[in-house]
C-alpha cells in the first residue's frame, strides 16, 4: 500500500501552480490592508459574533474544497480566535518563542528551533506529526517576517524552505528523504497572520495555504483523511494552542 501510495517528486508545473497562486493571493492581501477590514472576522458580523463568544471558527478561504492544479491540490484556510485579556505584545513574544513550539503545539509539534533571528526576521525548524490512519513525520525550515503596522496591528508571514519527509523517525533508522519526494502530503506551507489588541484582548487570524498531492483513484480512503481534513484540524489546533499559551502563562521547561 505505501509503494502504491507514494506520489513521487513534487513536479514542475504543479509548483508553478502554487506560486501563481500565492502571487495573486498576495497582491490581494496587500489591497485589502488599504481597502477591507483589516481583520477577516470583521466582514461578517455573525462571525465576528462567534469569536467574541470564544468560538475558532475556521473555513475554506472561498469555495468548499481545495483547488485543483495539476498532480495537486491547493488548500487555502483561514481561521480567527479572540485571547481575552492579552496584549498584543505579550501574544507576539510567545508566538515567537520558536524554541518552545513543540511544548504549546504538541502533539502535532515534536521538535522546534529558532535558527537565527535579524529584528522582525526570524529562520525556524520544525519537526511535524502527521496523523491521520497513516503517521508521517516531516523537517520543516521556514523564513518568518513580522511586520507592524501600527501599536496594536501586527502582521507575519511564514513560507516553507525545505520540507522533507522522515522515515523510521526517532529510530536507529531514520533517514530523512530530498525535499518534494515522499508521500506528497506537504510540499509547502505558507501563514499569514493578523493580530490586533482591542478592548477585551486581542485578535488573531491566520490563512494557511498549503499544497500536497492529489488523490489517486481508489485511494481515496488512505490520502483522503490526511491531505483534506488536517489543514483544517491543524489551524485550529495552532489557534487554540496560542490562545491556551496565553492563559497558562508558564509554558513547560525546555
Amino acid at each position: 500500500m505505501a509503494q502504491t501510495a507514494t506520489a513521487g517528486p513534487l513536479k514542475q508545473p504543479t509548483l508553478d501552480a502554487f506560486d501563481t497562486y500565492i502571487r495573486q493571493t498576495e497582491a490581494a492581501m496587500e489591497r485589502d490592508l488599504s481597502d477591507g477590514p483589516f481583520l477577516w472576522s470583521d466582514a461578517s458580523p455573525e462571525r465576528a459574533q462567534q469569536v467574541r463568544r470564544g468560538q475558532v471558527v475556521a473555513q475554506f478561504w472561498s469555495g468548499r474544497g481545495p483547488a485543483k492544479v495539476p498532480n495537486g491540490l491547493i488548500h487555502d484556510w483561514i481561521g480567527a480566535a479572540l485571547i481575552p485579556d492579552a496584549t498584543v505584545a505579550e501574544v507576539l513574544k510567545r508566538v515567537q518563542d520558536y524554541d518552545n513550539h513543540k511544548n504549546i503545539y504538541r502533539p502535532e509539534v515534536i521538535a522546534s528551533k529558532l535558527v537565527s533571528r535579524r529584528g522582525n526576521e526570524f529562520q525556524i525548524y520544525l519537526r511535524l506529526l502527521k496523523k491521520k490512519i497513516m503517521t508521517v513525520v516531516l523537517d520543516t525550515d521556514h523564513d518568518v517576517h513580522y511586520r507592524s503596522l501600527d501599536r496594536t496591528r501586527w502582521t507575519c508571514r511564514s513560507y516553507t524552505t525545505r520540507i522533507a519527509e522522515v522515515e523510521g523517525a526517532g529510530s536507529p533508522k531514520e533517514r530523512v528523504l530530498p525535499p518534494d519526494t515522499g508521500y506528497g502530503f506537504l510540499w509547502r506551507l505558507y501563514s499569514y497572520w493578523r493580530f490586533q489588541e482591542r478592548e477585551g484582548g486581542v485578535y488573531i487570524e491566520c490563512r494557511a495555504i498549503s499544497l500536497t498531492r492529489d488523490v489517486p483513484l481508489g485511494l481515496g480512503w488512505v490520502i483522503e483523511p490526511i491531505i483534506q481534513k488536517l489543514p483544517k484540524e491543524s489551524l485550529i489546533n495552532t489557534l487554540e494552542a496560542t490562545r491556551q499559551a496565553l492563559h497558562r502563562g508558564e509554558i513547560v521547561p525546555r
